[in-house]
């Protein structure tokens, strides 16, 4: 997946659908947005693209590069996840294309507190009045603005985030009649979550599972001191994301489940299954940890 680069480089579905994905009215094409002060990242992270319906309720509202998903319900709308923070007018924006008022947005869910997916979320937070839904290990990082991350110390920190509801791992998040459930997926972060919710299209039902990253993008994996368990809760992880409910799916970086936002001829050339996700990411952990030991000898 793109890296981010911050001073040096730190580095931080399945079926194809039925006739063609729609989009929101085409406008002109929009600029970049800006970098932030601090942060130097790959473009195509700020490139903002044409949202795009996923499923009946279900709408892709995110940057080229990193996903946002927002899943209109008949009690108000949920945000799942939203870039860096520079993208928070964008993704309000977007929302308001939409139909969705700020006041309609109910709830804000995440998969890691990683600057590159929870960074707007504390202005979100402020503009709606939504209630952001995490879990202990996540609200810990969140409240700290992603400060003393175990793999990035102080390199990746953005606006502190104050949770308003903690989740248990298969707890259902309930709006409008849509069941949101959350699994836990550790290994890109102790708190790392994944999302499945049923939505249909063209009449036939849908499962979408928002699966969070699986990759280890530079970290030590064996005799962490500060994760011990590290590859422990990958493997767990990726035995969870394998057994999915999973027609479609989708991750915090969109090109690692076949997706090409901005591309509106298609958008999603090239699906894969849970299963083949997390089977992927198991042989690159594999890879990664023979490369570590090799390296210490």
């Amino acid at each position: 997946m793109p890296l981010l680069r911050i001073s040096a480089i730190a580095a931080t579905v399945l079926i194809a659908l039925a006739g063609p994905l729609s989009a929101a009215p085409a406008k002109n094409a929009e600029p970049v947005l800006p970098q932030a002060k601090a942060y130097e990242t790959d473009a195509e992270w700020r490139q903002p693209v044409q949202p795009f319906r996923i499923g009946d309720r279900t709408w892709y509202i995110g940057t080229q590069g990193l996903s946002a998903l927002l899943v209109k319900t008949d009690a108000g709308a949920v945000l799942i996840d939203g870039g860096l923070p520079q993208a928070a007018d964008m993704i309000l924006a977007r929302m308001r294309e939409l139909g969705v008022a700020p006041s309609d947005l109910k709830y804000i869910l995440h998969s890691h507190a990683h600057i590159d997916h929870a960074g707007p979320i504390a202005a979100i937070q402020r503009a709606t009045g939504a209630r952001v839904v995490s879990n202990a290990e996540s609200a810990a990082l969140l409240a700290r603005g992603g400060s003393a991350d175990l793999h990035f110390s102080e390199d990746m920190v953005f606006p502190p985030v104050h949770p308003d509801r903690l989740v248990m791992d298969g707890e259902v998040v309930e709006l409008g009649g849509m069941r949101f459930t959350v699994h836990f997926t550790p290994g890109h972060t102790p708190g790392s979550m994944s999302w499945t919710w049923d939505d249909k299209r063209e009449r036939k039902p849908l499962r979408i599972a928002y699966v969070d990253s699986l990759s280890a993008p530079g970290y030590q994996l064996a005799g962490n001191p500060r994760y011990p368990h590290i590859v422990d809760d990958y493997r767990r992880s990726f035995g969870t994301v394998a057994a999915l409910p999973c027609d479609v799916l989708i991750t915090p970086h969109p090109d690692a489940s076949g997706w090409t936002p901005g591309n509106t001829a298609s958008p999603h050339p090239q699906p894969i299954s849970c299963a083949d996700y997390a089977g992927r990411a198991a042989t690159r952990l594999d890879a990664q940890l023979k490369a570590e030991s090799e390296a210490k000898h």
